[in-house]
């Protein structure tokens, strides 16, 4: 049986392309990705890569925090345990430590690497097959001035990208210039979104933007229009606009999904491999939506190659989410000038696609790992 002997952790910071920069709801910019990779070492000389999304002000993990619970408590409960037993194997380490699912999920990600590894096979086979050929993906408009906003959905559109979201939840009059100007840009054909990232503060201020934005720019789903922990008010959103509500920041488990789904506080469920802990847990998410007669799509803190090659198994594989309908937003890697990674899965404007190589498909690139490295 092939052990693990030791989990190793990288800090690194990529810059974001200037012009993409992402501005949301939830107040500032993204201008640069923090991560933590991580490294499962075994007896058998197989090495399981993982990536930890490290935006404290998405999810309250930092770069030192996921390094010191990997550690000091992670490393030690996995240490001698077979990586291949998946479930189990999280279980015991995941335990160690509440919350910090995007900690969990980085390691997490790593034992689904090395199984892939171990046995010839690339994840989505582990997860039982391809159930779509490719992953449909769409755009994000940051919640920028409108004439910028508008020139970057109309570059997303050249580019092949046939459906997108914009950020609003800043300000109601601006979000509405905003997304008036893209809507003008791209035309009345490109399936458009929006994304208030719960920036509306209360359910009367969300049910008349985002009417106003359904009339003005004819779009087709809001997304998280207030702010989490709010179901009742999700509800009421959802209840007067008539319009399909995704929610995302808030569900993070399959207790929050079961809890929305009894409140009927939306139709959609965003999902992430870092936001539910990993690839298991968010698939369970997909499986109760399925279920309850909803759906899911999945969401993104812009994850690099190894990140974003676990969300692509995750959805290539999963029938609960309906990336056809609501397409996914696995396009970190293109907001890089940068990436980390070789055999980098096919990510491009409209689709994400994975490789057949085994495990996730990819390989740290030393040489990358160390120019973007935080000493």
């Amino acid at each position: 049986m092939m052990k693990i002997t030791r989990i190793e952790t990288v800090p690194i910071r990529v810059p974001i392309k200037p012009e993409l920069a992402i501005r949301s709801g939830r107040g500032g910019s993204h201008l640069v990705s923090p991560f933590l990779l991580v490294k499962v070492h075994t007896d058998a000389g197989l090495i399981g890569i993982g990536e930890v999304s490290c935006t404290p002000r998405w999810s309250g993990e930092d770069q030192v925090s996921a390094a010191h619970f990997i550690s000091t408590y992670f490393a030690p409960a996995l240490i001698g345990e077979d990586p291949t037993a998946v479930d189990a194997a999280t279980t015991k380490f995941a335990s160690t430590v509440a919350a910090n699912p995007f900690t969990k999920s980085g390691v997490e990600m790593a034992l689904w690497d090395l199984r892939g590894k171990a046995e010839g096979q690339p994840v989505y086979k582990l997860l039982g097959g391809k159930v779509r050929e490719f992953v449909p993906t769409k755009w994000s408009v940051s919640g920028i001035a409108p004439d910028k906003a508008a020139g970057i959905a109309r570059f997303a559109v050249e580019q092949g990208f046939a459906k997108m979201k914009v950020k609003v939840g800043i300000d109601p009059e601006s979000d509405l210039a905003r997304v008036r100007a893209v809507r003008d840009a791209i035309g009345p054909h490109v399936k458009l979104g929006v994304d208030a990232n719960g920036g509306w503060p209360s359910a009367a201020i969300a049910i008349d933007t985002a009417k106003r934005l359904r009339d003005a720019a004819n779009i087709y789903f809001v997304e998280q229009p207030v702010p989490p922990g709010e179901n009742d008010a999700l509800a009421a959103v959802r209840a007067a606009v008539g319009l399909p509500l995704i929610a995302d920041e808030s569900v993070y488990t399959v207790q929050d999904a079961r809890m929305l789904a009894r409140d009927r506080a939306a139709d959609v469920f965003s999902i992430y491999v870092g936001k539910a802990g990993g690839i298991s847990p968010a698939r369970a998410i997909a499986e109760f939506a399925q279920s309850a007669g909803l759906t899911c799509t999945v969401g993104s803190n812009l994850e690099m190659g190894v990140g974003s090659a676990a969300m692509t198994h995750l959805a290539i594989a999963t029938t609960g989410i309906d990336a056809e309908t609501y397409p996914c937003d696995i396009i970190g890697p293109l907001y890089y000038e940068d990436d980390i990674v070789r055999n980098a899965p096919p990510i491009i404007p409209g689709s994400a696609g994975v490789n057949d190589l085994p495990g996730l498909g990819v390989e740290l690139d030393e040489e990358k790992v160390e120019r973007y490295r935080v000493r």
